[in-house]
């Protein structure tokens, strides 16, 4: 059983630590212009140097919309984590860790929006050819997946 809880706390700080690059970073979308590799994040855009990220008006409350999101699910998994280490330590034996995987279940729903208007909205660089989804874009994906397991996990995980 302690192997299985520590094993759950490693993959939680993996995914916080994930979800945390994965918003920061500005590699969401990558393309070529003039042979030169130019990345786009929810915050800036990078040639050799980072700029403003440019969006149009129709795209901005998208852009807004996935950068909430993205922090919101942060914000929970952090939460979830703590809440976590809390019910540990005081939670009687035989009772189950409903409120962390109910937590970590809004935050999988958190990126689940997120990344999902994200996909929606955001296909193309302007100017640029060759474009595809960078790293960040699939580490978001990935703490989705993570986030719905550890939720699971949570929510049938008993304290024996």
């Amino acid at each position: 059983m302690l192997v299985l809880l520590a094993g759950i706390f490693v993959v939680h700080i993996a995914t916080v630590i994930m979800l945390f690059v994965s918003t920061i970073a500005n590699v969401w979308m990558v393309g070529y212009y003039n042979a030169q590799e130019v990345s786009s994040g929810l915050w800036l855009q990078c040639n050799k140097s980072c700029t403003q990220l440019l969006v149009t008006s129709s795209d901005e409350a998208s852009l807004k919309a996935v950068q909430a999101f993205m922090i919101l699910s942060i914000i929970f998994s952090v939460i979830a984590l703590v809440v976590f280490i809390v019910q540990l330590f005081t939670l009687e034996k035989g009772k189950r860790f409903y409120i962390t995987g109910a937590v970590m279940l809004v935050c999988w729903l958190c990126i689940l929006i997120g990344v999902s208007i994200y996909t929606a909205r955001f296909t193309k660089l302007p100017g640029t050819t060759r474009v595809h989804h960078g790293y960040c874009f699939i580490l978001a994906w990935i703490c989705f997946c993570f986030s719905f397991i550890i939720s699971i996990l949570y929510l049938v995980l008993r304290k024996k």
